[in-house]
């Protein structure tokens, strides 16, 4: 007999996977809208990458991602006490790139991201030997203070456990302006479609229905707090340290914004600076 539990957790994953299919029609209608006006107009429409994954992972909080099938979780609530500090001056910077940069990332080397974040450090330990496209990117992107002020616009408390950065916007539509292919889909550790407490994966278009959106990663990334049971469809790059798996737990307790189990957190979570060191 199903639980309860366990048919709240169906539900909310049937919920992502129907917001999923909304956006990527969104998106395909949207495409073809600018192509008309650009065409009309003589104007060629250049516009960044929206990367997102499973409308889990997306960050646009709008009223249609809400849904009365969701049993809110114990620690989604809109009153949860902001447990972070506030963050450190200074401005997200507008970066955009035509094309990922030259792969000079060293694959028999260790590669760490330090995220130090207004709720704590979080440092993400990055396998350049399966993910080097995905690697070299932050180092890249790092390097020029990309993620520096950003916010981790959302959190998921529903289905799936994680937390979601990487958007300079904050909306979960930003993105560096290329695109770096999937990576390490194959990992053990993603065995039973599972992706265990501890992961850094990154967000994507992908759309499994259509089998569309591949190699579409960008800067968007998300942190697992708790097994999530996901098709290993995301490029696993990195593993949290316990300190990090400490503060996103405390993230975690504050809940998000919805009161539906995915939305912004409740924590004010920015990345007042980011670093990646080689070793």
């Amino acid at each position: 007999m199903v639980s309860q539990e366990q048919r709240r957790r169906q539900l909310a994953r049937e919920k992502f996977l129907r917001q999923q299919q909304r956006r990527t029609s969104a998106r395909r209608k949207a495409r073809v809208r600018n192509s008309v006006i650009a065409s009309v107009l003589g104007v060629i429409l250049i516009g960044s990458v929206a990367l997102y994954t499973t409308d889990a992972l997306k960050g646009d909080d709008s009223k249609e991602n809400a849904s009365s099938e969701v049993t809110p979780s114990a620690s989604a609530s809109a009153a949860a006490e902001d447990p972070c500090e506030k963050p450190a001056g200074g401005e997200v910077k507008k970066l955009s790139y035509d094309k990922e940069p030259e792969l000079t990332v060293d694959k028999s080397a260790t590669y760490t991201m330090d995220l130090q974040t207004t709720c704590g450090d979080i440092s993400i330990a990055m396998d350049a030997s399966k993910a080097p496209h995905t690697v070299n990117s932050f180092d890249f992107l790092v390097g020029k203070g990309y993620l520096d002020h950003t916010k981790c616009h959302r959190l998921t408390t529903a289905g799936i456990y994680v937390l979601q950065c990487g958007d300079p916007e904050g909306t979960g539509m930003g993105g560096p302006g290329y695109t770096i292919p999937d990576e390490n889909l194959k990992d053990e550790r993603l065995k039973g479609d599972t992706y265990p407490a501890g992961t850094v994966a990154m967000a994507n278009q992908y759309n499994a229905q259509t089998d569309e959106g591949r190699d579409s990663g960008g800067s968007q990334f998300f942190l697992v707090y708790q097994d999530s049971q996901l098709p290993a469809n995301y490029t696993p790059f990195g593993t949290i340290s316990d300190s990090g798996m400490e503060v996103l737990k405390k993230i975690a307790d504050a809940g998000e914004n919805s009161g539906m189990g995915d939305g912004a957190p409740n924590a004010t979570v920015v990345i007042d600076k980011a670093t990646v060191a080689k070793s």
